[in-house]
């Protein structure tokens, strides 16, 4: 069965690719992609995950330069951008209630369990990421969610925030995993 990803997120990806004309993308993408790059992409529908991944694979090659360390920062500013569409995403004071609506609007954008959250507490989260792509793909969609998820728990008023892989699929674990850690927020009642 055909795994895919909302068109919300899939959008993002392709904007990405028109705005850089001068690149010849046929040398990353499949016959079957390229209609993606003209098309009209429907936030609400359903595209296929392979697409997606090559799309991916694509900008992290010509647009971040094989740079990790960009897709981290990709995952940072989308999710400030994602706070603002989906109101009520963010619960300012409550990084674990964040979280926790955070998995369940992840959830929305993919017809398979890409992401979970085996562990949460107070100040802690481990984070399971299986997007099923190829290890280079799976790196790099990683580093996007590790930066997400740590970005998700700042705007909520988590302190001193920590993320850190912990398994990584790309290095021969069975599932990628990493740590958000943080200390609690400074209320009225902490002062």
């Amino acid at each position: 069965m055909e795994r895919r990803v909302k068109g919300s997120l899939f959008v993002d990806y392709v904007r990405m690719l028109r705005a850089r004309k001068d690149v010849d993308w046929t040398r990353y993408l499949h016959p079957e992609d390229l209609p993606y790059l003209s098309d009209r992409i429907h936030p609400e529908g359903w595209y296929p995950m392979d697409t997606f991944a090559r799309l991916g694979l694509a900008i992290l090659d010509e647009i971040a330069r094989g740079d990790t360390f960009l897709a981290r920062a990709w995952g940072r500013m989308s999710l400030d951008y994602l706070a603002t569409v989906h109101e009520g995403l963010l619960v300012p004071g409550d990084p674990r209630e964040s979280l926790m609506r955070l998995i369940v609007l992840r959830g929305s954008f993919f017809d398979f369990d890409a992401v979970s959250l085996p562990e949460l507490t107070d100040t802690h989260a481990t984070v399971r990421v299986q997007y099923g792509m190829t290890d280079r793909a799976e790196e790099a969609a990683s580093y996007q969610t590790l930066g997400f998820f740590g970005r998700l728990i700042e705007l909520a008023g988590g302190l001193g925030v920590l993320t850190e892989f912990t398994r990584k699929s790309w290095e021969g674990s069975e599932v990628t995993e990493f740590t958000v850690d943080w200390r609690p927020p400074v209320t009225d009642s902490t002062r």
